[in-house]
């Protein structure tokens, strides 16, 4: 396969930062066979590690596994140059569930559409860890774990407005935040740039941030599909003192939030953490709920950020990293992983059992209609000057929306060409 250099997404960063750990499974090393893993920081914890490393060692007695730990910031060009290399790289990576697509298309991935049918069982994938995970509909990424955006509010805050139940729908969801918007409570802190908050409404009326055709990406922002959430997401925008020219991260909104008087905001349940540091008194009235659909039999679309494993092809043992994936995605390690760290298990038949953390357990019912971002090569290049921000900050400071939506999707296509 030619390889192509493409540009990194932004989350991946560009300056090498590294931190490696080796570890080693009792019970190989002699004559036996070597694996060796590639893993995020911060990923999984080091009690699981241990955990995993005894058991796989007792399963698999002939084979020395070396974990090795790396940071994100300029893991990109480090697996690039495994792909590249003739022997001696790993056996399994880590890898983010939008980077599949670029990998593949430079080349050095190994194909696992055979081992995902009979061995991962990819019938019950989140789809927003397998569908990235694909290239030219074949499978490359096997889903790992996964993360979604919820809604957190605070529990007085809706008891004092006299609100008892959550809301099912978008439109009862805008009634609620609109009761809530009162006195010196914002109904919902919503920045104006949280574009990945946009794409879920996006997706929910049928449109997407943008379409293949036939090979040829273009943006998609301008469709009638893209105004009518923007539509939607400007209306709820009002309802908060959300910057209009800034994202969740300037300033952050788990901070915000913890000061009492903001009643939701949209975010991952790890923001948790945050408020409890910044607020341990609000902490302890925390809700969570899926964000809504537009009817109530179906739950929000979410973008799915997660990881998903993959194969060099330049791998020594084939074999030996189809059992390392299988048994890091079967249900015995991705329950105790889902527990251990709080994330969305790769299989939506595993909900179950993440069912007793309320923050998880929304999560992951919110999962089932999870997607990721448009399947290009190229994507990164997209978010390294995200032409959809701007276009949000635009139409919420009185722009006209349609020439907006025209000048980012045009970026937006420039940038996938």
């Amino acid at each position: 396969m030619p390889r192509r250099r493409t540009v990194l997404s932004l989350a991946l960063g560009t300056t090498a930062a590294l931190a490696t750990g080796c570890s080693i499974l009792p019970g190989g090393g002699s004559g036996g066979r070597t694996i060796t893993m590639w893993l995020m920081k911060d990923s999984a914890s080091d009690a699981f590690l241990d955990e995993f490393r005894e058991w796989f060692g007792k399963e698999h007695g002939d084979v020395e596994l070396k974990v090795k730990i790396f940071e994100w910031e300029g893991i990109g060009q480090k697996i690039r140059e495994a792909l590249d290399s003739k022997s001696g790289g790993p056996d399994v990576i880590e890898v983010g569930n939008t980077q599949v697509a670029q990998y593949v298309d430079e080349g050095g991935l190994l194909e696992l559409t055979l081992e995902s049918a009979r061995d991962f069982g990819m019938e019950d994938w989140v789809t927003g860890l397998s569908e990235p995970g694909q290239f030219n509909n074949r499978q490359y990424g096997i889903p790992w774990f996964a993360a979604n955006r919820v809604v957190i509010y605070n529990k007085e805050l809706w008891e004092q407005a006299g609100i008892k139940k959550v809301p099912q729908t978008r439109d009862e969801w805008l009634a609620i935040t609109k009761t809530l918007n009162s006195g010196n409570v914002q109904g919902i802190y919503l920045p104006g740039q949280e574009w990945y908050t946009l794409a879920g409404f996006i997706w929910d009326e049928g449109g997407d941030l943008a379409t293949d055709r036939s090979g040829n990406w273009e943006g998609s922002l301008d469709t009638e599909e893209a105004r009518r959430a923007m539509d939607f997401y400007a209306e709820l925008q009002a309802l908060g003192k959300g910057p209009k020219r800034s994202d969740e991260k300037n300033p952050d909104q788990a901070v915000e939030f913890a000061r009492g008087n903001i009643a939701q905001i949209v975010s991952l349940p790890s923001a948790a953490a945050k408020i409890k540091e910044t607020n341990a008194e609000v902490a302890e009235k925390l809700g969570y709920f899926p964000i809504p659909g537009k009817t109530a039999n179906r739950k929000g679309s979410v973008f799915i950020g997660g990881s998903v494993l993959v194969v060099p092809e330049n791998t020594s043992d084939r074999r030996g990293a189809v059992a390392l994936i299988q048994a890091l995605t079967g249900e015995k390690w991705q329950t105790e992983l889902a527990r251990t760290m709080g994330y969305v298990p790769n299989k939506t038949t595993l909900a179950r059992v993440v069912a007793g953390e309320p923050g998880v357990a929304a999560m992951a019912e919110g999962s089932v209609r999870g997607r990721a971002t448009p399947n290009s090569p190229n994507w990164g290049k997209v978010e390294l000057d995200n032409p959809i921000k701007k276009y949000m900050t635009a139409v919420l400071t009185g722009s006209d929306p349609a020439s907006e939506a025209k000048k980012a999707s045009m970026l937006i296509t420039r940038a996938l060409g």
